[in-house]
């Protein structure tokens, strides 16, 4: 559902994600490719990919800070010790 969110309004998804300053960031580049869009279209897809990317990066960054913790509270499992 975030993917959605940030595929058709960046900065919203970005900041239900969790990142205010890439949605700050997002929000500029929106603004700055919707003027450059008028003469050359494909850049009005570039602040979804932005935020597309940056979801998935922080969603990425979140899952191995789980692992890492689980790993620290549980140490590593027995069927990865040599």
């Amino acid at each position: 559902m975030i993917y959605l969110l940030a595929a058709f309004l960046p900065p919203l998804g970005l900041l239900f994600n969790g990142q205010p300053l890439s949605a700050v960031f997002n929000l500029v580049l929106l603004v700055v490719c919707i003027v450059l869009g008028l003469i050359f279209q494909p850049l009005l897809l570039i602040p979804s990919f932005h935020a597309l990317i940056a979801v998935r990066m922080e969603r990425e960054k979140r899952m191995h800070r789980e692992v890492v913790k689980a790993i620290r509270e549980h140490g590593v499992p027995p069927s990865y010790r040599r």
